[in-house]
């Protein structure tokens, strides 16, 4: 008798995370929608709530503010990019993991008409703007993790890791900007296989200096 209560307290326990689950994403879903239909600002919670068909203290039950709903769509990318490492193949070097994976992720936001829409929606938007830095702050802590799951390294190999995942963030950030800054003849992945090619040839030049500079000593 107490097996079967446990089995079915569990299922009711995955019934309720189900449903939170699927109010956030509605709620998610009904407020990207307005933002891009009338602007950030032209969407107030009152908005949200009533396409979303929730009370609007249900909406602070899963976001703190209108910002985190967009936040939490762009933390999205960050899980991507995880699941992309992982599914690198297991003999793959890091150089091919990580152009695999970030290609991939890169691919499948950019092939989402929505998730364009939604980046020029930051882009424009002062206060979504300013703290689209922190974005970059969370893959790199994701792209780390991802990489040292990878690795089963130890303490030092942690530390490379980071160093490495913030050289290739900022790569990314770099790309993203001049992309953004003016058109482009190449596809989005051809952008980025040159880019990649810039990187390990600015981080190959870098160690030729340092070899160098070794031997003179």
């Amino acid at each position: 008798m107490t097996d079967v209560q446990e089995i079915d307290g569990a299922v009711k326990e995955g019934r309720r995370e189900r449903k939170r689950r699927q109010t956030r994403e509605r709620i998610e879903a009904a407020a990207l929608a307005l933002f891009l239909e009338h602007g950030f600002d032209g969407a107030t919670i009152e908005d949200i709530t009533e396409a979303a068909d929730v009370s609007k203290r249900s909406f602070f039950d899963y976001f703190p503010s209108k910002e985190e709903v967009v936040f939490a769509w762009q933390d999205s990318f960050a899980d991507e990019l995880a699941d992309a490492v992982a599914a690198q193949p297991k003999d793959a070097s890091i150089v091919a993991v990580i152009e695999g994976a970030l290609t991939s992720a890169l691919l499948a936001a950019m092939a989402d008409p929505q998730s364009l829409a939604i980046g020029a929606l930051i882009h424009d938007t002062p206060v979504l703007s300013a703290r689209h830095q922190l974005k970059y702050a969370k893959l790199e802590t994701k792209l780390t993790d991802a990489l040292y799951a990878r690795s089963g390294g130890g303490e030092g190999e942690l530390l490379r890791l980071r160093l490495l995942s913030a050289i290739v963030v900022s790569t990314v950030r770099i790309g993203g900007e001049r992309w953004n800054e003016r058109p482009q003849d190449l596809s989005l992945q051809e952008f980025a296989q040159d880019l990649f090619r810039e990187l390990w040839a600015t981080l190959a030049d870098l160690g030729s200096l340092v070899e160098q500079r070794s031997s003179r000593r």
